[in-house]
């Protein structure tokens, strides 16, 4: 089977591509299934969305219009702090979902990608402290699926890639309390596009995901652009049962369904 399930679209402040050409593209590809996941970054001066009816509005003419030829999800990308609980509280509340991705592009406030969280900070503190973030917002927040590319840090890291063994700790504490709730990770494909030296989460995190028995996993390209759509998926599906997961993961109104790798 094949699916992708993260992708941004011009409802995310980071893409211009309308919705119906990724379909168009899924087609072509051969895609089963798709799951659009644009941004609400609360916090953030660059990503809320604030056209949340017409962004669901869409999804469901795209569903109808297609409905014979592939599945289309709904979901978004939740990118938390744990003092904004509530904003995403009361968004999960009033729309339907199949499907959110919970991420951290912002930790107090501050993005990673432009390093205004990073500056003033060692390595090792920023490190620490964005895992921290996430280990805070997911004992006080729960309405979401997976934890999108769990270490984006390193995406954003000028000082190389941070040694697994010093946060080992804290993210074998985040894995636990997502498998205790039932919740996933997902493997984010976008590593390839970045250049990065290993995998997104790193394939030590996978591995330890495994073996502490994370199940739900889901594959996404991480797409802001119709070329990237469906990027790497099927390699990851190979590399995932290579080391010991049985299934991946699509959702359906926030309810996992497995598929055999």
């Amino acid at each position: 089977m094949f699916v992708d399930y993260h992708i941004h679209t011009n409802y995310s402040c980071d893409s211009n591509v309308i919705m119906e050409d990724y379909i168009k593209q899924a087609l072509f590809l051969k895609l089963d299934e798709i799951c659009f996941t644009d941004h609400t970054d609360y916090g953030s001066k660059t990503c809320v969305i604030c056209d949340y009816n017409n962004y669901f509005k869409e999804i469901k003419r795209l569903k109808e219009k297609y409905e014979n030829k592939i599945k289309i999800k709904q979901g978004m990308e939740f990118g938390m702090q744990a003092h904004h609980k509530d904003y995403f509280e009361n968004v999960f509340k009033k729309y339907s979902f199949d499907f959110i991705i919970m991420s951290f592009h912002l930790v107090e406030d501050k993005d990673l990608w432009d390093r205004s969280f990073q500056n003033g900070k060692t390595q090792a503190q920023y490190n620490q402290r964005y895992y921290e973030e996430i280990y805070n917002t997911i004992k006080v927040f729960n309405n979401y699926s997976v934890l999108g590319h769990l270490d984006l840090i390193r995406r954003y890291d000028d000082f190389g890639e941070y040694p697994f063994k010093f946060s080992k700790e804290i993210i074998e504490k985040i894995l636990v309390h997502i498998i205790e709730n039932q919740k996933g990770i997902e493997l984010n494909t976008s590593s390839f596009r970045y250049n990065l030296k290993d995998l997104m989460p790193s394939k030590n995190i996978l591995k330890l995901y495994k073996e502490l028995n994370g199940e739900i996993i889901t594959i996404g390209s991480d797409s802001h652009n119709t070329k990237h759509l469906g990027y790497k998926i099927k390699d990851m599906q190979e590399f995932l049962k290579s080391i010991g997961y049985k299934y991946f993961t699509t959702f359906d109104k926030m309810k996992p369904i497995f598929h055999r790798l």
